[in-house]
């Protein structure tokens, strides 16, 4: 027995703005009081009921727009780093572009710090504490795994926008600078700067600009 279209008519798949537009701000609400969440109580301390009860709405809710607690957490560090919802990839934003209009090595490694800077006061905390429970959780291993890889992407990008506008200082490769970078860019760096040493904003933007300058750009003469 074959199967058809009632009265010959043809199946249309139905969009409602509204309903999409309810949707997307009941997402929004839901990242948002679950940062919170993470932040107060840590990855294991939060639970998907509690982020469900904050945001006002049924269990079902989170778990069918989010699955689970890691991806989550992820989605929550994704709009963290990028400061809104906008689904445009960190590199291809307007900072970005700013950025790559800079000849001066040294300003163009500022520009990098300044949004560095911006996005790690964000999301820092929360970064941090899917690095930590990553050691006891594999769903959440493979997201700390996804951010330690963006940072390297955020790292080359650097390295290779530097390799532009100048060369590197003498025993310095492309991949060791990468690895300098990819590690002074720890979020748990950050942390431990702004929090435990309690550093301002500015301060390890400038900190992370002077060091960057100092360890990849050839000495001044």
């Amino acid at each position: 027995m074959g199967t058809g279209n009632v009265e010959g008519t043809t199946a249309r798949s139905y969009r409602s703005p509204r309903r999409e537009a309810q949707a997307t701000q009941t997402r929004a609400r839901i990242v948002a009081v679950a940062a919170l969440r993470f932040l107060a109580h840590g990855y294991f301390g939060t639970s998907m009921r509690a982020v469900a009860a904050d945001a006002g709405v049924a269990l079902p809710t989170v778990e069918v727009a989010f699955g689970t607690k890691a991806r989550l957490l992820k989605a929550v560090i994704d709009v963290a780093i990028a400061g809104d919802n906008e689904q445009v990839a960190m590199l291809d934003r307007s900072w970005a572009a700013r950025a790559e209009s800079i000849d001066d090595p040294a300003e163009f490694i500022a520009a990098f710090a300044q949004q560095l800077t911006a996005s790690a006061g964000r999301a820092a905390g929360l970064a941090a504490a899917a690095l930590e429970g990553a050691r006891a959780d594999r769903d959440i291993a493979a997201v700390a795994a996804q951010l330690m890889s963006q940072r390297q992407v955020m790292a080359a990008w650097l390295v290779d926008g530097i390799l532009l506008r100048s060369a590197l200082r003498d025993g310095a490769s492309r991949g060791s600078a990468i690895d300098t970078a990819w590690t002074l860019m720890d979020p748990v760096i950050f942390c431990r700067l702004t929090e435990d040493r309690r550093w301002t904003s500015g301060q390890f933007e400038r900190w992370f600009t002077d060091t960057i300058t100092q360890l990849l750009l050839p000495a001044a003469p």
